[in-house]
């Protein structure tokens, strides 16, 4: 399946969130819990020595050089090099009659760390990271004994050192591979794979496919269709095939094809928000000009002065079917077609049908990315390409009411619309994700059709 929406994070990105993660993993691997040791061994091959050591404490390990690399097709890698850490703990010793206790001093230096993260998504659509491999090298581990006999335990650290060094190459890759499962795992989750909008619509991000290494960046790709809540129903068109642009300068990019945003006309058609009603602006009367109450009093059709004098209006504003949009190197544009049914309200509250207007206008839209929310505005143009039927009308002329609905588009029917489109459209993030420097750009896609790029 074609994505509607995609999403690539450069190298750029990687390396920012490469930051916040290892922070998080420097936290943890400072609050290792090592186990107890204790062990038997001879002193230049003739005495026999016991020891035990407890109680230790691991009071730093930092981790000063690291990157994150992308895999082709595999996912991601991070190397740690020079890594190092602090302990210290008690030890107690008994060699013949000689006992003794103290306590040490434990430098981890030259660490090595090398963590692969495999990229996936489940059934539900939301993204999946895990640790395929960890391995863990430490070139040099120092012990320092202090106590009574403390210089003469120094002789045999080497066996210590050994054992330490082999208990933290374990205990380290342990650590990380608990850490992606439990902080890791856990956020890249908080990607919304669906976000409801409004009362009556709703987004879902859910990822098509797995997310893709390449040699610059990290791609997803994401359904990218609005839906309507009341009843979901098949969108009745395919998504374009959609190509990520050349750009690798900026952190992280968006990409929406124009099936994101038909399937938004498509979803509030089938909602039934695209239809607004009007009773309070208008009233024939040929005492005051014609249709009047509104910013600029109009000529009513003579027919509809003689049968309906000083009648309340009700105009009904419908689209027959759902905003097809096209994106082109200056930005969207529609031509949408607009019924207009006009009643006239009796008396008795019943409705009189006045005439059916049928119009066609130019919309262009203006697209910007404001606090993680796609918003925009739109721009209509006059109406005309119109057809009027009705027989309260008579011969009405299509070019009047053309000026009756150029009024109300500008007046009342835009600033409705564009107060909706500003509150906008969440786009997909994580939590605790801000944007800055945006900038929104259109390019080709294949077909010859453009998109817009936040990015």
């Amino acid at each position: 399946t074609n994505p509607g929406f995609v999403v690539r994070i450069t190298q750029a990105g990687l390396d920012y969130a490469h930051q916040q993660g290892i922070a998080v993993l420097e936290k943890e691997l400072a609050q290792l819990k090592l186990p107890d040791i204790s062990g038997d061994f001879r002193l230049r091959h003739v005495v026999k020595v016991h020891y035990e050591i407890s109680r230790l404490d691991l009071r730093s390990f930092h981790l000063p050089y690291s990157r994150i690399s992308l895999v082709p097709n595999v996912g991601l890698q991070v190397s740690i090099s020079n890594a190092f850490a602090e302990m210290d703990g008690n030890w107690r010793v008994k060699m013949y009659f000689v006992r003794d206790h103290g306590s040490f001093d434990l430098k981890v230096e030259n660490v090595y760390i090398k963590i692969n993260l495999k990229l996936g998504s489940d059934a539900s659509g939301k993204p999946t990271i895990d640790t395929s491999d960890c391995s863990t090298r430490i070139s040099k581990v120092r012990v320092h004994f202090s106590g009574k006999f403390g210089w003469l335990y120094n002789l045999f650290h080497s066996a210590i050192e050994s054992r330490f060094r082999k208990i933290l190459e374990s205990k380290v890759c342990e650590n990380v591979v608990s850490s992606v499962r439990n902080e890791l795992q856990p956020y890249v989750r908080t990607l919304p794979v669906t976000a409801r909008i409004d009362a009556m619509a709703g987004i879902d991000y859910s990822l098509v496919a797995p997310p893709t290494a390449t040699a610059q960046s990290l791609d997803v790709d994401l359904k990218g269709e609005f839906f309507s809540l009341a009843h979901r129903s098949a969108v009745p068109f395919p998504p374009l095939a959609l190509a990520f642009p050349p750009d690798h300068d900026r952190m992280v990019y968006f990409g929406a094809s124009s099936y994101f945003f038909n399937t938004a006309g498509f979803a509030y058609h089938a909602a039934g928000a695209l239809v607004f009603e009007i009773t309070d602006s208008t009233v024939v009367s040929p005492r005051n000009g014609g249709l009047c109450r509104c910013p600029y009093p109009l000529p009513a059709p003579l027919q509809l002065e003689k049968m309906y004098p000083d009648t309340p209006m009700k105009l009904r504003l419908s689209t027959p079917s759902a905003p097809f949009l096209n994106i082109g190197p200056g930005g969207i544009s529609l031509k949408p077609v607009v019924d207009i049914q006009a009643y006239a309200i009796l008396p008795n509250s019943s409705l009189a049908p006045l005439f059916l207007l049928s119009l066609v206008s130019n919309v262009s839209a203006v697209i910007d990315v404001k606090s993680g929310h796609i918003v925009g505005s739109l721009k209509v143009g006059r109406y005309g390409e119109g057809a009027v039927q009705g027989g309260g009308s008579g011969g009405a002329s299509v070019r009047m009411l053309q000026s009756i609905m150029n009024i109300f588009a500008s007046s009342i029917l835009l600033p409705r619309l564009n107060a909706r489109l500003d509150q906008g459209f969440p786009l997909p993030l994580p939590d605790r994700i801000q944007l800055s420097n945006i900038l929104v750009r259109f390019h080709p896609v294949s077909g010859g059709s453009t998109q817009p790029w936040p990015s």
